[in-house]
């Protein structure tokens, strides 16, 4: 599921203090990236003012910077998307609160949102000042349980340059409750499904428990609808790939993103990754609840959370 690191691709990279960022920065330098760690946000744009850069970008954007905002970021995001044709890519790490607290312990450092206070209460003013952020993102990786060679890993999986297949897909499921993702170039909708949600046994599980998936699969026109979906993919991808695209997001959305999409996605990634193609699933609001991990996760190697 790598990402071609072609001469005008850019990557801001953001998350909470603790979670990576530097790391990624490095590894990110390493592949060839040109890397402008702490960047002001308002600088950015004048990067480009020179015309088309012969290198890929990696800017990392801290909540340090005085002019910081979710908002701004997530403006310049959507400026860059239109400035180079789609090539930018928000990538967030991600880490659980109690990790960059031992993260903080460890090294013994003030944390930039609270200078005089606890790293407790600069963590969570950090996660709550980021989470527009982490809403947005293209690409979020919970460093959590990654060591910095996990994480270097990770992002070769994402970022490395290759000489054949250079598209990468990811699809992921949501609730409409909370809107369609940002970022996503294709939106299938699977509410017309059978919904799990009326049955007792099954409304506090999720997409990943088999009874679950028996239930949605048990539709009739569950396998009529993947069908059509893979087999109008199984034409584009190629087709996109050829055109020089390097990155495909797939929304699949039910009401609640908790048992209908969930079931959908791992269904329509299972086939694509089957095909060959280099695909990451997430589950949004699956991950919003805490029920897995934030990050995209690579397919077929993937521990699920059945409940």
């Amino acid at each position: 599921m790598s990402i071609q690191p072609n001469g005008n691709r850019v990557v801001l990279v953001s998350g909470p203090s603790g979670a990576g960022r530097s790391t990624a920065i490095n590894v990110l330098e390493d592949m060839g990236f040109e890397a402008i760690d702490n960047i002001p946000l308002r600088m950015i744009p004048r990067l480009f003012d020179g015309g088309p850069i012969d290198r890929p970008l990696a800017l990392g954007i801290d909540v340090r910077n005085r002019d910081f905002s979710a908002e701004s970021l997530i403006e310049l995001h959507a400026d860059l998307v239109g400035r180079i044709e789609g090539n930018a890519v928000l990538l967030f790490l991600d880490s659980r609160p109690d990790v960059l607290l031992r993260r903080y312990s460890e090294t013994r450092r003030r944390h930039p949102l609270a200078q005089e206070e606890t790293p407790e209460i600069g963590i969570a003013r950090e996660i709550d000042l980021l989470r527009p952020v982490l809403d947005r993102a293209d690409i979020v990786i919970d460093t959590s349980l990654l060591s910095p060679h996990d994480l270097k890993a990770e992002l070769h999986k994402w970022f490395a340059d290759t000489s054949s297949q250079t598209l990468s897909v990811a699809v992921q499921s949501f609730s409409y409750k909370r809107g369609i993702p940002h970022g996503v170039d294709m939106v299938f909708d699977c509410r017309f499904l059978s919904n799990p949600h009326w049955q007792d046994d099954l409304r506090d599980k999720t997409g990943l428990a088999d009874d679950v998936r028996d239930h949605v699969t048990s539709d009739t026109r569950f396998g009529p609808f993947v069908d059509r979906i893979t087999n109008m993919l199984t034409f584009l991808l190629p087709e996109m790939e050829e055109e020089g695209k390097t990155h495909l997001s797939i929304g699949i959305g039910c009401t609640g993103g908790q048992h209908r999409s969930v079931v959908v996605t791992e269904e329509i990634a299972r086939t694509l990754a089957e095909d060959g193609w280099r695909v990451s699933i997430a589950h949004k609001e699956l991950a919003r609840r805490g029920i897995v991990a934030a990050g995209s996760s690579d397919l077929p190697d993937r521990e699920k959370v059945a409940e």
